[in-house]
């Protein structure tokens, strides 16, 4: 059984769910998690997929308030052995919902073109051209949650 929680920043479940975007998005890359970046993290909202057999974290994303209306959808990470059994969509919807009851009314991102099929399937579309970002070419994907 899985359940989706909300992750306080700077508890333990946040650095599980660092360790976790750092092994599964950067890593293989060969980029370095920089702890700089932690203290832009404080206002972001964590969420996270827990294994509740073995209280393990399996999946999270983040969230980050663009401004009054909008809210990134980032680092969206399954660990491997789990990856494609749904989880990612789980964790995809349970952030619009919590993005909406927090009064987001649109939701973007930077989608690597090789999940662009992913979040299509989920609502969203591509909207401008693709870039390249650090080496990577992305997509920016968005949905409307009103």
């Amino acid at each position: 059984m899985r359940k989706m929680l909300d992750i306080d920043f700077g508890s333990t479940r946040y650095d599980e769910l660092v360790q976790l975007r750092y092994k599964i998005l950067l890593e293989p890359l060969g980029l370095k998690f920089l702890d700089m970046h932690r203290n832009k993290e404080a206002n972001y909202l964590h969420i996270g997929c827990i294994e509740q057999l073995d209280d393990k974290l399996i999946g999270g994303l983040i969230l980050a308030p663009i401004d009054n209306e909008t809210i990134r959808l980032m680092q969206v990470a399954v660990e491997t052995r789990y990856q494609g059994e749904g989880i990612g969509r789980e964790l995809v919807k349970y952030a619009e919902k919590r993005a909406k009851e927090a009064g987001f009314s649109k939701i973007i991102m930077h989608a690597m073109l090789s999940v662009v099929n992913f979040y299509e399937k989920m609502g969203y579309t591509q909207e401008g051209e693709i870039f390249e970002e650090g080496g990577i070419t992305f997509a920016k994907m968005v949905k409307d949650l009103k």
